[in-house]
């Protein structure tokens, strides 16, 4: 599976925008996304579908990102490991 390509980013677009407005996040290329100085999100393209891997306490996860539902799951759990992250410092 490789990584998300520029077609691939711009079928992504709206949720990358929201993305983008998520403080904690940083993107040095487009659709690659950094927590600090950690990898903490990215997108692949596949003849199945668009994926995305997140990383969950150290480990990626990955996940369908081609359906309107599955990329507002894909928001809520980005949203959801960033809260995780601040309870904790």
């Amino acid at each position: 599976m490789k990584h998300a390509g520029p077609a691939a980013i711009a079928r992504l677009a709206p949720l990358i925008t929201e993305l983008r407005k998520l403080e904690a996040l940083r993107e040095p290329k487009p659709g690659t996304f950094y927590r600090g100085s950690q990898a903490f999100l990215h997108f692949h393209e596949d003849a199945a579908g668009d994926f995305a891997d997140l990383k969950v306490a150290g480990e990626w996860q990955r996940s369908r990102a081609t359906t309107q539902r599955e990329r507002a799951q894909l928001l809520r759990s980005v949203r959801d490991v960033l809260a995780q992250s601040e309870k904790r410092s």
